[in-house]
């Protein structure tokens, strides 16, 4: 559903993201790990078509991400850490303005937010103003509008970064219970036991190269470590080498 080949990304003479490559499967969470500034982010930009690559090819859903921007953008969902929403918006008028964007009509709108507000816990704050609500609840608003039209892919820039336990946790289940749908999903993080209860593969990235690829359980016996943050600080630490 998401294939990278020989990704590079320059920004002046800075290279952010050097000749990655990676895939991730129908049905499977891939996570993708690194510390901060490893080229994660601009990654998943350039694979949700806000970032040109300087070379390399993107396809999403069997779309190119160069030649067929629009297409790719219609079979993705994208939630990151800064939601977006609008302050003085409701909840709910929040996730009907993005949805217009996309165009879906006012009853499938409404079919959805049905479907999805009380998966996500919306319901009891639908009509408050983004602006009044914790960040955890923001997400969850940001999580409904990335789900929405239905995408067959979702990608997630640290979808838990600073949310409370509570709120990091209702993430997390949601995210688990994802697992073996019709949905594939690129994660982004940088926490440990949160890529090791998800994950169905792991790619670690430093300094904008993909240095580990693999189950956690491969990336354990490869590296003769017992945790997977031992595993990926092996890796940082040893400038990408086991």
């Amino acid at each position: 559903m998401i294939r990278v080949t020989n990704l590079h990304k320059r920004f002046g003479d800075f290279v952010a993201v050097e000749d990655v490559s990676f895939e991730v499967r129908p049905g499977e969470i891939f996570g993708l790990l690194g510390p901060n500034g490893a080229g994660k982010t601009t990654t998943l930009r350039m694979i949700a078509t806000l970032l040109k690559p300087t070379r390399g090819a993107i396809t999403v859903a069997g779309f190119d991400a160069l030649e067929e921007p629009e297409q790719v953008r219609r079979h993705l969902g994208v939630l990151s850490e800064h939601t977006g929403l609008y302050d003085r918006l409701t909840a709910e008028e929040n996730v009907r303005y993005f949805a217009r964007l996309r165009d879906l009509p006012d009853d499938e709108i409404e079919k959805r937010m049905a479907e999805i507000f009380p998966r996500l816990g919306i319901d009891e704050y639908a009509h408050k103003r983004a602006g009044t609500l914790s960040k955890g609840m923001k997400q969850k608003v940001a999580l409904a509008i990335a789900l929405l039209h239905d995408p067959p892919v979702l990608l997630f820039d640290e979808p838990t970064s600073g949310l409370d336990v509570m709120s990091a946790r209702s993430v997390r289940a949601f995210l688990e219970g994802l697992r073996g749908t019709d949905k594939t999903v690129l994660l982004s993080t940088h926490l440990m036991p949160e890529a090791e209860r998800l994950c169905d593969r792991i790619g670690i990235i430093h300094e904008g190269r993909v240095v580990a690829l693999g189950t956690v359980d491969e990336l354990k016996q490869l590296s003769g470590k017992q945790e997977l943050e031992d595993v990926f600080v092996a890796l940082v630490e040893g400038g990408g080498e086991l």
